[in-house]
């Protein structure tokens, strides 16, 4: 047995005594993966969190996942096994530059995404994740203005496929998908002209320039999908095509390739890796279970604000 399996094993016999539950996304390394009790992108790790029996989560993700899943469970015990897995785009605004921006726009409806810190999530009204984005968008009264934050890519996607006019966009970026441009994404092509569907995170820096080249290129438009983490994999599954290029942080690749063993992925940009998802090692999970670190508690006053953002999307997933 080798070093990986017996520290696998040792996880999963830990669990029980500590009526524990670990929850990965998508993008951590495969070994973490496998001994999640589920895999999903945001969205899914916090439908998990609401719902889940276990008196401890351990989460394998980044800090502002922990802090939702804190939100939403005040009663448990949330783990995260290492607190310098932060976010590039949570880190793009703060509280007070919200509260600044808010101030500005006082009639606006404020939608964060939820790669945003807690503090952030208590000054929004609503939450959403890459999978209903554009969904609760659309839930607003079209005559409302909106403040979008942070991700500037996803948000200029969200108002072109709602049409809203009156919606404003925080310039935040999340460093690996900002670094997908449209050039990678020609580039791709080129490499891969067998290639049968085109994956696209909407954080992505090509995304609405993708969905351009896709009205105007008829062959393009049944082959470019914009897509969650948790839409590819479903789409994966259920689509005839054999060869698909995937333009997101390049660990979904490896549940895309479990599930669909005889289906082919490639990466649309290689060098697409978050080191901050890439810093929890099985044997940081190991060690979060047997010392019971590192807790992740957001201030009840907090979130009680947080909550009822965060609900609101879970109410339109």
């Amino acid at each position: 047995m080798t070093v990986q399996a017996d520290i696998s094993e040792e996880i999963v016999r830990l669990k029980k005594p500590r009526n524990a539950v670990i929850l990965a996304h998508n993008y951590q390394v495969p070994e973490v993966q496998d001994v999640a009790d589920f895999t999903g992108d945001s969205l899914g790790l916090s439908q998990a969190a609401a719902r889940t029996d276990a008196d401890v989560i351990v989460f394998c993700g980044v800090h502002f996942m922990a802090e939702t899943a804190s939100i939403l469970c005040p009663d448990k015990t949330v783990l995260l096994p290492d607190l310098e897995a932060g976010c590039s785009l949570a880190a793009t605004i703060t509280a007070d530059e919200l509260r600044q921006w808010k101030a500005q726009h006082p009639e606006a409806v404020v939608v964060s995404y939820v790669n945003t810190s807690a503090e952030v999530k208590a000054e929004s009204d609503y939450c959403c994740t890459s999978a209903n984005a554009a969904k609760v968008v659309q839930a607003i009264p079209s005559d409302r203005e909106i403040l979008f934050l942070p991700d500037l890519y996803l948000g200029d996607y969200v108002a072109k496929v709602t049409g809203r006019k009156n919606i404003r966009v925080w310039p935040g970026e999340c460093h690996v998908h900002a670094g997908i441009r449209p050039g990678d994404f020609k580039e791709a092509l080129r490499l891969h002209p067998d290639a049968d569907e085109v994956f696209i995170h909407p954080e992505c820096g090509c995304t609405t320039n993708c969905m351009t080249f896709a009205q105007e290129e008829a062959d393009m438009e049944e082959k470019i999908h914009i897509l969650s983490t948790s839409g590819m994999i479903r789409r994966s599954a259920a689509s005839p095509a054999r060869k698909f290029i995937v333009a997101t942080e390049t660990g979904i690749l490896y549940p895309l390739q479990k599930g669909n063993p005889d289906k082919v992925f490639v990466p649309l940009k290689e060098d697409a890796v978050c080191e901050y998802m890439k810093r929890i090692t099985l044997e940081k999970v190991l060690r979060s279970l047997e010392e019971m670190v590192f807790q992740v508690k957001v201030a009840e006053d907090l979130a009680a604000r947080g909550r009822t953002a965060i609900h609101r999307m879970l109410e339109l997933a």
